[in-house]
């Protein structure tokens, strides 16, 4: 298919003109002084792309501007979602190449451009608890707390512990291996004291795990094991209070969770 049609498919894709008037009918119909505005260029360059888009039947011409043909428009959506997906992986490029993202489901891969407004943040030699801090900053004033995690600290044990108590609902997804170690301290005490709270509970699955993520109302927190190792990278995450990265943390978080069983603590003790 492709060596068949592979004229057309570069045709749009080897065009950053082309792709730029794609991108900018996505939404509504232009006019040429506004695709002269949004690309940069002029109308003697833009002008022999726009015939070559309507012999492609790709936009038409509606009373002085241009908008996009029902093929036009799957086709924009496709060029946007790819668009988004090579933009993320650039725009993190190191932190995705030093991480194993092999067991992130294919689904959420490919949604890997609704992460692309977030920050690395690593630790440094002058603040060992760099990303730490900042992750307990973000869990401050946070309405909720829905976590992913096949690692435990004792630390954050703590901290999420006093979180329930004042009443913020926390939801965890945790693997098997988890699990045997809250039944030892330091996490024991935390999680007997924890078993009349209502707004906590824990969900385990037997899917593999190599993610520790937390997502709030507001923010998501993204941590990885490091690529070819069996060790979590506690000294990097990637954080966002973008909406789109929150949703895919809150996607991810519900695709984990409706493949767990609700674990029932009390059975722990």
């Amino acid at each position: 298919m492709y060596d068949k049609h592979k004229k057309i498919i570069h045709s749009i894709y080897s065009s950053r003109l082309k792709i730029q008037i794609l991108l900018a009918l996505l939404n509504d119909k232009a006019s040429l002084s506004q695709l002269r505005e949004v690309t940069g260029s002029t109308s003697q360059a833009l002008i022999p792309k726009i015939r070559a888009l309507e012999k492609q039947r790709l936009i038409e011409s509606v009373t002085y501007a241009y908008c996009l043909t029902p093929i036009g428009r799957v086709v924009s959506i496709n060029v946007y979602e790819y668009v988004r997906l090579m933009g993320g992986i650039n725009q993190h490029h190191t932190f995705f190449a030093d991480h194993d993202l092999a067991d992130l489901p294919l689904p959420f891969l490919s949604r890997i451009g609704d992460l692309y407004n977030s920050e690395p943040k690593q630790d440094t030699t002058t603040d060992m608890f760099y990303v730490y801090s900042h992750y307990l900053e973000i869990l401050k004033d946070a309405l909720y707390i829905h976590g992913i995690s096949s690692v435990a600290s004792p630390g954050l044990a703590q901290f999420i512990a006093e979180k329930v108590v004042t009443g913020i609902p926390v939801e965890l997804v945790v693997n098997s291996e988890v699990i045997g170690l809250l039944t030892k301290e330091p996490y024991a005490s935390n999680m007997k004291r924890l078993v009349e709270f209502p707004n906590f509970s824990v969900w385990v699955t037997t899917e593999k795990l190599r993610v520790g993520m937390t997502i709030t109302d507001k923010y998501l927190s993204l941590g990885l094991f490091k690529k070819d190792t069996n060790l979590y990278d506690s000294s990097s995450d990637l954080f966002s209070s973008d909406r789109r990265a929150v949703e895919w943390g809150e996607d991810l978080f519900r695709y984990y969770k409706e493949r767990s069983i609700k674990l029932d603590i009390t059975t722990l003790f």
